[in-house]
């Protein structure tokens, strides 16, 4: 499995892209930017388990409590840990592709 996990929202749904480098995820979060229907979100580095948010995001994150800093970064990294779960657990059948939604 691919090391970073690039997340982004889509109607209103968590979605990730997975990348080998960081490098590699950076220039995906920068697409993602561009995007109008996608809202990047961050970088997760399964290696470390540490969450980078996105430029604005991140502001958003600091200006917050340390409470609420360690609830949100709690809950996007459980999010990303799902999302690398659920996509390494997927076994393609027939014509079925890989599913797109995080619920």
């Amino acid at each position: 499995m691919k090391r970073f996990s690039v997340l982004y929202l889509l109607n209103e749904q968590y979605h990730h892209v997975g990348c080998n480098t960081q490098t590699e995820a950076l220039s995906v979060l920068h697409k993602l930017a561009a995007d109008n229907k996608r809202k990047p979100v961050g970088i997760y580095d399964s290696k470390t388990e540490l969450f980078d948010w996105e430029p604005s995001r991140q502001q958003n994150y600091e200006q917050a409590s340390i409470g609420e800093q360690g609830d949100q970064g709690n809950r996007i990294i459980t999010i990303a840990q799902s999302l690398r779960r659920r996509d390494a657990g997927w076994l393609p059948v027939g014509d079925l592709h890989r599913p797109s939604l995080f619920a």
